[in-house]
C-alpha cells in the first residue's frame, strides 16, 4: 500500500482504477486534473494492479494506494474519510468499489466520443454520470432505456484545459496529423482506419507541398495482436520513416508513445476516425481542418450518430484516389469551419479552454459535501473551491 504524509482521514476523493498498465492512459489523462482538485478536496488514486500502481507513482505525487483483493479493498476503504470516489472506465472490477453504500460514486469516463461503447447501461450503476456536454446527454437518452437523466451532469473536458509543453517543434511546414484509433474489442466498436485506409491516407499527406506528417496512433494500436492492425501500423511506420529519410528537414515524425494533446497545438489539419480525438480537436482546434474516416461506409448512420461528422469531409475506402485532393483543397480552403464552430458548442456547450476544470472542481466538491450531508458527517479539513466559484445549488 502506498504511503504519504496527509493522514488518512483528509482524504475526500477516491480515483478508483482496477485495469492493468495497458489501459492505464485512461486515468492517466486525468491525473493533471485530479491533482488541481486535489487543492480543494485532498484526492488519493486506488488501484487494483500493483504494475499499474507503480507505473503512476513515476508521474505524481498523489498518494497511490494499491488494493489488489477484495478484503484488502474493503480494509483500504474502511480505513479513508473520502466522499466520492471517481471511475474513468467501466472495468468489471469497478462492481467491487461500487459495494461500498458510504459513497458517492461517480463515473467520469476517460473520453468524449460517439463511439457505441460510450453510452453503456454501466452509468446506471453511478450515483452521477459526468459528460462534455448536450450531445453526450442526447447520447445517453437515447440509447438506454429508463436512465435518469437527472444524473447526467456538464463540465465540459477537463482534460483538455491542462496541456504540458507541446512535442512538435515549431515548422513553417503546415502540419497534418494523422491519428487513427484502435480496433475495439468487437466488430461493432471497431471505427478504425488503420488497416483499410492508413496507407492511403499517408501517402496523400505526403503528397502536399510544403507539408509535415504527423502519425500519431491510439496507444493500444502499437501493442495489438490483430494481423491487419499490427501490419497496417508497421507499413504507416516505414512510410513516414522513409519519408523522414529522403527529405530530413520536413519533420515528418511516427510518434507511437505520448499524450496526443502534446500533438495537436501545432498541427494544422487532422484525419481521424471516429472516436474522442476528433472531440478533443473540436474542442482545442475548432479552427482547423477535420477529417474523418468511415470504416461502415453508411452515411446517414454516421451523420445520425456522429454529429461531428457533420462539420468535417468524410472519407471512406471510396475515396482512395482523390485524397491527395481533398486534403489539397481542405489546406487552402477550410470550407467546414463555421460549422464546426456551431457543432462545438453542440457538444461542450459554451464552455471555454480552461473553465471546465473549475466546472469539474465545483461539482467533486459539491458531492464531497452532500455526502456529508446525508450521512451527518463533519469533515475534519474543511474542503475549498476555486476561486471565482460558487457552491452548486
Amino acid at each position: 500500500m502506498g504511503t504519504y504524509d496527509r493522514g488518512v482521514n483528509d482524504v475526500a476523493v477516491i480515483a478508483y482504477f482496477a485495469d492493468d498498465p495497458s489501459r492505464l492512459y485512461q486515468l492517466q489523462q486525468w491525473v493533471p486534473v485530479l491533482e488541481v482538485l486535489d487543492r480543494s478536496a485532498p484526492v488519493a488514486l486506488v488501484l487494483r494492479d500493483p504494475d499499474s500502481a507503480a507505473q503512476l507513482r513515476e508521474r505524481t505525487a498523489l498518494p497511490v494506494l494499491v488494493a489488489p483483493s477484495f478484503p484488502e479493498l474493503t480494509a483500504l476503504y474502511a480505513g479513508l474519510d473520502a466522499g466520492v470516489a471517481l471511475y474513468c472506465n467501466n472495468s468489471m472490477l469497478n462492481f467491487q468499489s461500487l459495494l461500498d453504500s458510504r459513497l458517492l460514486h461517480v463515473h467520469i469516463n476517460h473520453g468524449e466520443s460517439d463511439k457505441g461503447s460510450m453510452a453503456s447501461n454501466n452509468a446506471k450503476a453511478y450515483d452521477r454520470v459526468l459528460v462534455a456536454g448536450e450531445a453526450a446527454v442526447q447520447r445517453y437518452v437515447e440509447q438506454l432505456l429508463e436512465l435518469d437523466a437527472t444524473r447526467l451532469v456538464r463540465i465540459g473536458r477537463p482534460q483538455l484545459d491542462l496541456r504540458e509543453e507541446p512535442i512538435l517543434a515549431p515548422s513553417p511546414r503546415r502540419t497534418v496529423l494523422y491519428a487513427p484509433t484502435w480496433e475495439g474489442d468487437a466488430d461493432y466498436n471497431n471505427y478504425s482506419s488503420l488497416d483499410t485506409l492508413g496507407v492511403d491516407v499517408v501517402e496523400a499527406v505526403l503528397a502536399q507541398r510544403d507539408v509535415r506528417l504527423v502519425y500519431k496512433p491510439h496507444p493500444k494500436i502499437v501493442t495489438s495482436a490483430t494481423p491487419a492492425i499490427r501490419d497496417a501500423h508497421r507499413a504507416v511506420t516505414a512510410l513516414v520513416e522513409d519519408a523522414a529519410r529522403r527529405d530530413p528537414d520536413a519533420g515528418h515524425r511516427a510518434i507511437p508513445v505520448g499524450d496526443i494533446l502534446r500533438v495537436m497545438p501545432r498541427c494544422d489539419a487532422i484525419v481521424t476516425d471516429v472516436s474522442s480525438v476528433g472531440l478533443d480537436w473540436l474542442y482545442l482546434r475548432t479552427d482547423a481542418p477535420l477529417l474523418i474516416t468511415d470504416r461502415h461506409h453508411d452515411a446517414e448512420r454516421l451523420r445520425a450518430e456522429v454529429p461531428v461528422s457533420r462539420c468535417a469531409d468524410v472519407i471512406t475506402t471510396d475515396d482512395r484516389d482523390r485524397l491527395a485532393a481533398l486534403l489539397a483543397a481542405r489546406l487552402d480552403h477550410d470550407e467546414h469551419h463555421l460549422a464546426r464552430v456551431a457543432m462545438r458548442h453542440h457538444y461542450f456547450d459554451d464552455v471555454a479552454v480552461g473553465e471546465s476544470t473549475t466546472r469539474f472542481v465545483d461539482v467533486v466538491v459539491g458531492l464531497v459535501e452532500h455526502r456529508d450531508r446525508l450521512l451527518g458527517h463533519e469533515r475534519r479539513s474543511p474542503l475549498t473551491r476555486p476561486r471565482g466559484s460558487a457552491a452548486p445549488a
